[in-house]
């Protein structure tokens, strides 16, 4: 079953919504540069009203490690997604600190300009899942997603996959015919870029209800 990822929440409506619709994930961004930006303080009181069950994960860039470690500790953030150009050093500095599961983030034209072993993650990058997008950043924008395939050929990672990049109430259907382990969604469920409840309700219902 294709699960869903409600990314850059940081208001408390958005956790209301969130509760509401329930969603496998939800993402709190601390990249600095993100409009959607949370504080380490914010995202620690939307954890407190948090639904049990529902996974937050911290979004960062080139955050420092013992800035994620402490969140991961205080109980802010059960999962790291990394968007940057964290190392692999990187990735074992922050092992050594931090159990939660990694995420690690690539642009598809990683996978546009070679063959699947020779995509950065499909080798020696040490996380547990991938996400692709259509660039690095969160673009909002759809890109090829029969490159999906080229992930999950048994020749490749096989590491779960995260589809995100414009996806929406609008094209839904097709991400999850891609079958990815989870899609990752954040302006398609915003109106005037705020989280819309009807939206996060509609996308979360339309995933459960897909027996592809």
């Amino acid at each position: 079953m294709v699960k869903i990822k409600i990314c850059g929440l940081f208001r408390e409506k958005d956790i209301d919504y969130a509760n509401e619709a329930v969603p496998d994930y939800v993402g709190f961004v601390f990249a600095p540069k993100s409009r959607r930006r949370i504080s380490p303080g914010g995202a620690a009181a939307l954890r407190e009203k948090l639904r049990e069950g529902i996974v937050p994960v911290g979004v960062f860039v080139n955050a420092a490690v013992d800035e994620i470690a402490a969140l991961y500790r205080d109980g802010v953030i059960a999962m790291v997604q990394l968007h940057g150009g964290e190392t692999d050093e990187y990735i074992d500095r922050l092992r050594e600190r931090c159990g939660a599961p990694l995420v690690r983030a690539a642009g598809a034209e990683s996978l546009e300009k070679g063959a699947p072993g020779s995509f950065p993650l499909c080798g020696p990058a040490k996380a547990e899942y991938l996400l692709l997008d259509s660039g690095t950043g969160g673009t909002g924008r759809s890109f090829n997603w029969k490159l999906l395939d080229m992930l999950q050929n048994p020749n490749s990672a096989g590491r779960p996959v995260f589809l995100a990049g414009g996806i929406g109430l609008h094209n839904i259907d097709g991400a999850l015919a891609r079958k990815p382990y989870a899609v990752d969604i954040s302006s398609g469920a915003e109106t005037d870029g705020i989280k819309d409840r009807k939206k996060m309700i509609a996308l979360v219902q339309r995933v459960r209800a897909y027996r592809g």
